[in-house]
């Protein structure tokens, strides 16, 4: 791509310094106009510094945005992920995942305002955001440039990007002198920290690095009892309190945060080939998809569940690999919400110490039946008989392969 070809970039801009360095870098090397965007998606932290240093650094009012992308996120991102369960490798529930697509959309969306010519962001070439990123710019817009700066420069070191700052009059802030012990990403669901003393899977994580949750040991001795409804697949209530889905969140965040839930020490298979191990932290998140899988047990068809269950693993990948707006994702997203019109009713819950334990489950659409289940004797439509005939039908292929063995032994 001729540099010359830039007139206009997007970049998606966090303020500090990878991206502030970015910003320069691509002004001095593309000579190129910026627009930065800057995503609030509630990785709580002051965004107005990202604006007052875009600023500094020459980038125009008219070109910084800053959107609150919190209630999107929650309703459009995470609500539909959830509402297929879905965990990366048994166990990861894709927070920082899932956030990528939409902030890759809002690049998109600012340079067809802008009319940009490319969209830039500061993944590095090892992980998986660069795939995640560029495989949406893609999808959104099959023509649109990108510049992806860690594939391109020299800077390869924190110590290169410090001189290149400085170098440049780029405001450089305390502590980022030293080598940071380990690098954190964070949005309204989870938490991700990777890196440096999180490298050796071996080492228990230090207790510094978990941001999000009180360790278990130093809960709260008596347990805490919650009740959330569900309308749809989705929640919309905790005890009762109507809430937007971005103020439910927020609240099952203080909730997991104050019991010690959520957390994950994980070692994963990462899209571009390698094994990484990082420390998660998805309170609020751990504690709706112990809800929602508690409300489904009693309103969904065993079979409906099960085929369900099946494409949750795919789903996962999808999600994990950067393939949001694609035509499969949004097949099995059509399933899986289809599969949620009878979901709707009330899930309690103990938190506990890290724990988080269904204690009660009740929906006006249950499929649950008191007289089928139960072992007294009542006017139920189920003859005990009738699992003879049952039985022998399933067990006729089991007996045609005894009596091959007992031919051929």
């Amino acid at each position: 791509m001729a540099q010359s070809d830039i007139k206009r970039v997007v970049l998606a801009y966090s303020g500090g310094l990878d991206t502030s360095v970015i910003l320069k870098w691509l002004q001095t090397t593309y000579g190129c106009e910026v627009v930065t965007f800057t995503a609030d998606l509630g990785q709580g932290e002051e965004l107005e510094p990202a604006r007052r240093k875009a600023e500094m650094l020459g980038i125009r009012p008219e070109h910084i945005f800053m959107d609150d992308l919190r209630e999107e996120f929650t309703r459009d991102f995470v609500f539909p992920m959830f509402r297929m369960n879905a965990l990366y490798e048994g166990q990861y529930l894709l927070g920082t995942s899932i956030a990528r697509p939409l902030i890759a959309k809002r690049q998109i969306e600012i340079a067809k305002l802008v009319g940009a010519d490319a969209v830039s962001h500061g993944a590095t070439g090892k992980g998986n955001d660069q795939v995640r990123f560029e495989l949406t710019y893609y999808a959104l817009n099959p023509n649109i440039k990108i510049i992806a700066p860690w594939r391109e420069w020299d800077l390869a070191s924190r110590t290169k990007l410090i001189a290149f700052a400085e170098a440049h009059q780029i405001p450089i802030a305390k502590d980022k002198y030293g080598e940071a012990p380990f690098s954190v990403d964070a949005n309204l669901l989870h938490s991700s920290s990777e890196g440096k003393v999180l490298e050796d899977p071996a080492v228990e994580a230090p207790e510094m690095v978990y941001m999000r949750t009180i360790a278990p040991e130093a809960a709260p001795d008596k347990a805490t009892i919650i009740a959330i409804d569900f309308e749809k697949g989705d929640p919309v209530a905790i005890d009762g309190v109507a809430m937007s889905p971005a103020t439910l969140l927020t609240r099952l965040n203080e909730l997991g945060r104050a019991n010690g839930i959520g957390r994950l020490d994980l070692v994963e298979n990462r899209f571009v080939g390698m094994k990484s191990r990082g420390v998660y932290e998805t309170p609020g998140g751990t504690i709706l998809h112990v809800a929602h899988r508690g409300i489904e047990s009693i309103t969904l068809d065993r079979e409906a569940m099960h085929l369900k269950e099946s494409l949750m693993p795919r789903y996962a990948e999808l999600v994990y690999y950067g393939f949001w707006f694609t035509p499969e994702r949004e097949m099995i997203q059509a399933l899986c919400d289809k599969s949620q019109e009878m979901v709707t009713g009330r899930v309690r819950l103990k938190l506990y110490k890290g724990n988080v334990t269904v204690i009660g489950r009740e929906s006006p659409f249950s499929l649950y039946d008191q007289d089928l289940v139960t072992f007294e004797e009542g006017a139920v439509a189920y003859d005990h008989r009738d699992a003879q005939g049952f039985i022998k039908l399933n067990a006729l292929r089991l007996r045609t392969l005894a009596m091959r063995r007992a031919r051929i032994g």
